[in-house]
């Protein structure tokens, strides 16, 4: 009788092995990790870059893991450092793919190079290009970013369509622009939407008249861009960032009559973005369009760039390009994680 429960327990544990992997139970092996360590975790654009880098890792066969400091701040430097850390101590780490919030990750990056570790950078990047890496020791092999100067061309071709199809322009329209800072990225979206914009009005035979407003990341001032705007006689504006409009946004709402004739043209997503769009130009002024990233593009091409250099491939930076959506279209780019609420 023993005999026979132990032969009937062997069958069944053979039994279950084969149903585990005949119906795909068990986790596969991989040919190691790649950590992505990003500017942040919570936020929708953020959990839409994870999930691409998580579905780039499991077509290329590496486990991803993903990890962000507490918020986009520098204050929060040491703690995305530690992430790097752990990244760099995993037992089965093959490369790693970086956006760093702030200065000081020169240990890190040496390591990494020192391990034989390939880094990407994405997004933004490493902070001040990577200053801090000890000479000669960079393992930086290519970044994944948004063409934010592209992208804002894409923007102002749309929005030109738009101006064109009302039968608005005329020499000497009026189009201002708020830009969110004076790094380059905010240099890049006011430079291309204001080049595209003008080169469009030109090729038409329009001369337009073009006012940049820069202001910086405090509470007010892009509020203060846009009175300046309005007081100059802006006919269209376009806000560079997220930022922009979800401080534009209460004040259209709160005094629509105002700036019930302006146009605008938006950049990034987000919830006020989604409601204002939505809105169709019924209570408060049109949000005629936005260029969103692809966040999602983002973090799948940054972890195929690491795949693709651990194959033994040559790799080059990749610029993604922006995505223009509109009330017509929103609802499928939010399917699709090109928009996001937040």
């Amino acid at each position: 009788m023993k005999k026979l429960t132990k032969i009937f327990a062997v069958v069944l544990a053979i039994a279950l092995c084969s149903c585990l992997f005949a119906c795909g139970g068990a986790k596969t092996d991989t040919k190691g990790t790649i950590a992505v360590v990003a500017k942040g975790e919570t936020h929708a654009f953020w959990q839409a870059v994870k999930a691409g880098a998580e579905q780039a890792g499991k077509d290329y066969g590496y486990n991803v893991t993903f990890r962000g400091p507490t918020a986009e701040s520098e204050e929060y430097v040491n703690q995305q450092r530690e992430m790097v850390q752990a990244a760099l101590n995993t037992k089965d780490i093959k490369a790693i793919v970086l956006a760093t919030i702030g200065l000081g990750f020169g240990d890190e990056l040496t390591s990494a190079y020192d391990k034989g570790l390939p880094v990407v950078e994405f997004d933004s990047g490493l902070y001040s290009g990577g200053a801090d890496i000890t000479k000669g020791k960079d393992p930086t092999i290519g970044g994944v970013a948004t063409d934010n100067y592209a992208a804002a061309g894409v923007a102002a071709e749309n929005f030109y369509a738009y101006l064109k199809s009302q039968n608005v322009l005329a020499n000497g329209y009026k189009v201002g622009i708020i830009q969110h800072d004076s790094t380059s990225t905010g240099i890049d979206r006011a430079g291309g939407f204001k080049d595209k914009i003008t080169a469009l009005a030109t090729a038409d035979g329009y001369t337009l008249d073009v006012n940049v407003q820069v202001k910086a990341n405090n509470a007010g001032e892009y509020k203060l861009g846009l009175t300046a705007l309005k007081e100059w006689g802006a006919q269209s504006i376009f806000m560079t960032n997220e930022g922009v409009v979800n401080e534009v946004f209460p004040e259209i709402s709160d005094n629509a009559a105002t700036y019930k004739d302006i146009l605008f043209c938006g950049f990034d997503a987000g919830t006020n973005q989604y409601n204002w769009m939505k809105d169709k130009g019924a209570t408060y002024a049109l949000l005629v369009g936005s260029v969103a990233q692809d966040s999602y593009s983002i973090g799948y091409k940054a972890v195929e760039l690491a795949a693709k250099k651990l194959a033994g491939e040559t790799v080059q930076d990749v610029g993604i390009a922006g995505v223009w959506y509109n009330a017509d279209n929103i609802d499928e780019q939010r399917e699709k994680n090109i928009f996001y609420m937040g």
